[in-house]
């Protein structure tokens, strides 16, 4: 293995490095700078050391983006604890599941979080600290109780004038593969996978985000964090790399709907934009399209002398609409869309498609915009090997294999799903089907497994759904599949007990419907069904009485 250095160490340096520049800012709020940083994370560490929290403790944060999320996060890594980012569009079970499964002894909440979990759902927490002031929630230790308390006064203790940069110096790991995080793809029991990230992989996404950045996105320049940094995307190279390199981070604290976006882009100008396809796809069918798809315009574009420079004009606006002082958009996490894709190629907008797995920390592909190939991925990342299981990968999909720095440890707890997914050569199996052209470009075709993405990327388990689904009033089986970017619920319901009780087919609807409202109760917005269908009959079956899913997608 190549010489790695300590992560913790790139921390620290970045932060006595860009001491007195703007680090992170709640878009139309506060900013901290890098020693303002600096001193969260020396408070949070005393907080840490005086409630007997050890290096190797479990640390969840689950919140919205904010400038305390990443303050409390880095806290976490520098003292040499383990974080545990929790999405917080996870419903409070989810919510319940991560923090025992995972062995936390401390929660940073936001404050919607704060309103929906159940702390008595949570036994073996410690204490539950609020983001956005890092005030006790619920503390069940008098150590912790009284860290809080008295903080401001450990504080002082330790640094009597007052905190420089020589005071700034953070737990190094032990070795590359030691644990830095995990991250859960799912939060239901029985389904939950804690993904074990060790700080090689951390690094190694940053290493290769230098490669393909480094000359483009550097000190004192803006980005947007739009991505949740509690999905490995958003934090890998919308929040980690940029702080490591002194740049000057954005949080869109709010819902981040295409307006707020929009507004965000034209006030901030980031230098490079890491986003799914849903923001992309929206701002130029809002903001772009209305200018173009006209008559005069259609007219112009089919003119050959004309058209080159009509589509240099177009490619202006669009850059415009997305704040104009990138160098590139990198697209990921779920398919684009094919319209808005031939639309960019066609007026040589820089864009890329990279792609990407929690369990790779998350990058696997990439080409620069340039060497893209429209309709691929990329190509093998930096630190990364990728290959089809296909005896022609160029012609016949075959499950995509990579191996590499960025590949994890395993699955928290559970070993089993850990040896059928990374094989005694290292390879991870992705579970995706694609092919490999001779140069290397990866090609996605379709994806083994049953896991959906949302529109905007979120990991979709749909046996989760069907599983709450299948415990309803008369349902007996059921399938959950996405029919353009919805989801909708295939139900066989029970049609004996339906006949027993004299249930006309519009009363076993009415029943669904109601089974319906009361499912998008427990799920969180991106898995909610908009709509059940009845099948009278059952599904059809494997002889391992598994229904055939390919059937009814």
């Amino acid at each position: 293995m190549e010489q790695i250095p300590s992560f913790n160490q790139l921390i620290e340096k970045s932060i006595i490095q860009n001491w007195d520049k703007d680090a992170l800012t709640d878009y139309k709020g506060q900013t901290l700078q890098f020693h303002d940083v600096a001193r969260k994370i020396e408070k949070l560490h005393i907080l840490f050391e005086n409630s007997g929290v050890q290096r190797g403790d479990k640390i969840a944060l689950c919140g919205r983006n904010s400038s305390q999320w990443a303050a409390a996060f880095l806290a976490t890594l520098t003292y040499g604890a383990i974080a545990v980012p929790i999405l917080h569009e996870f419903v409070a079970d989810q919510i319940h599941n991560i923090v025992n499964h995972s062995d936390a002894r401390i929660l940073f909440v936001g404050d919607h979080v704060a309103t929906t979990i159940d702390p008595q759902q949570m036994p073996h927490l410690e204490g539950i600290i609020n983001n956005s002031d890092y005030s006790l929630m619920i503390s069940r230790t008098d150590k912790l109780t009284y860290a809080r308390e008295h903080l401001n006064e450990l504080y002082g203790k330790k640094f009597p004038k007052y905190f420089r940069k020589e005071h700034v110096s953070y737990y190094h790991e032990q070795s590359p593969d030691e644990l830095a995080l995990i991250n859960y793809t799912s939060g239901t029991t029985g389904f939950s996978k804690g993904v074990m990230l060790p700080y090689r992989a951390l690094w190694s996404n940053y290493d290769f985000a230098c490669t393909v950045m480094g000359n483009n996105v550097t000190t004192g320049d803006n980005i947007i964090s739009i991505l949740p940094m509690a999905h490995m995307y958003g934090m890998a190279f919308e929040f980690l790399y940029e702080f490591l390199r002194g740049c000057h981070v954005y949080y869109l604290n709010r819902v981040p709907s295409p307006a707020i976006i929009a507004q965000a882009f034209a006030d901030i100008k980031p230098a490079v934009i890491i986003a799914v396809p849903l923001v992309i796809e929206k701002i130029i069918r809002k903001k772009v399209f209305p200018k173009i798809q006209n008559n005069r315009m259609r007219l112009l574009l089919s003119m050959p002398i004309i058209s080159q420079k009509v589509r240099e004009m177009i490619c202006q606006e669009v850059r415009k609409a997305f704040g104009g002082r990138f160098f590139e958009i990198i697209i990921g996490g779920a398919a684009f869309n094919q319209e808005v894709e031939q639309f960019l190629k066609r007026i040589n907008f820089p864009y890329t498609v990279g792609y990407g797995a929690t369990e790779c920390a998350p990058i696997i592909c990439y080409a620069d915009w340039r060497e893209f190939v429209p309709g691929s991925c990329g190509r093998a990342a930096k630190h990364m090997q990728v290959k089809i299981d296909s005896k022609d990968p160029a012609n016949t999909p075959g499950e995509i294999l990579t191996r590499g720095l960025n590949v994890m440890l395993g699955y928290y707890k559970n070993e089993e799903e850990t040896r059928k997914t990374i094989d005694s050569e290292g390879w991870y199996h992705t579970g995706d089907l694609g092919t490999m052209d001779a140069d290397g470009n990866v090609f996605i075709n379709g994806r083994s497994k049953n896991m959906l993405l949302s529109a905007n990327g979120q990991n979709i388990y749909p046996e989760e759904i069907e599983d709450k689904l299948n415990s309803m009033t008369m349902v007996v089986e059921s399938i959950v599949v996405q029919r353009e970017s919805k989801l909708v619920a295939l139900v066989h319901p029970d049609i004996d007990e339906a006949k027993n009780l004299n249930l006309s087919e519009k009363d076993l609807s009415n029943v669904m419907e109601q089974n319906r409202n009361t499912l998008n109760q427990m799920l969180p917005a991106y898995e909610k069904i908009s709509e059940i269908e009845i099948f009278k009959e059952e599904f059809e079956k494997t002889p391992k009485k598994s229904i055939k899913r390919y059937l009814y997608q």
